[in-house]
């Protein structure tokens, strides 16, 4: 499976993050200091450089007072239309398949 790190759904993901934080004006050392991080922790999910999982997030979301429901609801809104990563990896192995097996 693609590391959906390096993807234009991740780009969007992050930007959200941001966003969310920016719009309570928190900055990211008190977002650490409710999460009990530190804010190197913070920046570094925020730049893409660690990844949150599902339950880091909603204590995230929690953190800055936003819905968990309605994040996704607007993460799954601006991801409508772009290709999905998996299938883009997968299409583009096929590709570097055929050009190696022409028969």
């Amino acid at each position: 499976m693609l590391k959906s790190i390096h993807t234009r759904h991740n780009d969007v993901f992050l930007d959200m993050l941001r966003s969310s934080r920016e719009a309570q004006r928190v900055r990211q050392s008190d977002l650490a200091i409710r999460l009990g991080r530190d804010q190197a922790t913070i920046s570094k999910v925020e730049r893409g450089e660690r990844r949150l999982d599902v339950i880091e997030l909603l204590a995230w979301l929690r953190a800055l007072d936003v819905d968990f429901s309605a994040f996704m609801s607007e993460l799954n809104n601006r991801l409508e239309g772009l290709p999905i990563p998996d299938a883009m990896f997968r299409a583009r192995r096929v590709a570097r398949i055929r050009r190696r097996d022409p028969s």
